[in-house]
């Protein structure tokens, strides 16, 4: 089988590249895919999305004839046209129409080079280069399709950073007090009580105990005095980890965090949601809330030097509550990764 190559001006060195594209990651919604072609990125190779009879072809956004973005294009019932010459591609992604030769058999050669796609959590995920002898998962969201749970698809937010520090962030209890005081934390409740990553077959869990909330701050609600607050965190290496929230009572919020690695400065996240309390609540709101927690995030992310995750634990200083940051960058450094070094 011929090695999969990164494209032209990627951003990644090849052995990472080739790692990431042997794993699953999300590039779209699912009910943002129609049967019009449209754009996405992925570890820096555009692609196109389209829908034909309920399926989602993903393929390389090039027409095999002369090497037009097929997104330029448009669609029929049959499939999305090439606007340049007009041949049309179907499910699977074969050429079904050459009209300037409509009597010429097709070969093989005009089908478009797609990739591998699964939909789950309302979400469409791609491996670009799937691992015949060992091949990855797609991560697991708790709670999803049980009955009694709402299933929320927040849309998808963009942040100039590389995947792997937007993710650390993500697992980062210590900032809560600093960065997330307008949305749901105390800025007097700063102290992390101990905890401890237990490594798992797709990367490790955290069962964190405190006192911090999860209630907005604008909300009526408190929790009883001297609850504790468990976070369940699972980490999918390399980039995809979920959060389930254990409020009062049976009541809980589980939120996936998948940042999509459009290229090694680049991530596209996306955020399903499940919860099974406050069904009265409007969506826009929850995606509104969901926005401002990210947004207070943004600037930190976006200004971290190096700008990516150093696997070398000696290359920064680390405190008691980066328990979660050092199992990342182990499990990072387990699966074969470099020090990500931008091209």
């Amino acid at each position: 089988m011929t090695q999969p190559k990164p494209p032209a001006h990627c951003t990644f060195e090849p052995d990472d590249w080739l790692k990431l594209a042997r794993q699953w990651h999300p590039i779209a919604r699912s009910c943002d895919v129609t049967s019009a072609p449209a754009k996405a990125v992925l570890l820096d190779e555009p692609l196109v999305i389209y829908r034909i009879n309920g399926a989602v072809v993903v393929a390389k956004d090039v027409c095999p004839h002369r090497g037009v973005p097929l997104t330029l294009g448009s669609h029929d019932e049959q499939g999305i046209i090439c606007p340049y010459h007009g041949l049309r591609f179907g499910e699977a992604g074969h050429c079904n129409r050459i009209p300037s030769s409509p009597d010429q058999s097709i070969p093989a050669k005009l089908n478009l080079m797609t990739y591998s796609v699964q939909e789950r959590y309302g979400l469409v995920w791609v491996c670009i280069a799937p691992d015949q002898d060992h091949p990855a998962s797609v991560p697991v969201m708790p709670h999803w399709d049980e009955a009694g749970f709402q299933q929320i698809n927040c849309p998808h937010f963009d942040v100039a950073c590389f995947a792997g520090r937007q993710v650390e962030g993500f697992l980062d209890v210590a900032h809560f007090a600093w960065i997330h005081t307008e949305t749901f934390a105390d800025p007097q409740n700063q102290h992390v009580p101990p905890y401890n990553p237990v490594e798992t077959d797709y990367g490790f869990s955290v069962d964190y105990w405190s006192t911090v909330g999860n209630y907005p701050a604008s909300s009526d609600h408190r929790a009883p005095d001297g609850f504790m607050w468990l976070r369940r965190f699972d980490m999918y290496l390399p980039f995809t980890a979920t959060l389930t929230i254990h409020f009062p009572g049976e009541a809980r919020l589980v939120i996936m965090n998948a940042a999509s690695p459009v290229s090694a400065r680049k991530t596209r996240m996306f955020a399903p949601i499940a919860r099974n309390f406050d069904l009265h609540v409007p969506v826009d709101d929850v995606y509104d809330f969901n926005l401002r927690v990210f947004e207070e995030d943004r600037l930190m992310v976006e200004t971290q030097r190096p700008e990516t995750l150093p696997l070398d634990l000696t290359l920064e200083a680390h405190i008691p509550a980066d328990r979660s940051s050092i199992a990342y960058r182990r499990g990072l450094k387990k699966m074969g990764f470099g020090e990500f070094f931008l091209v």
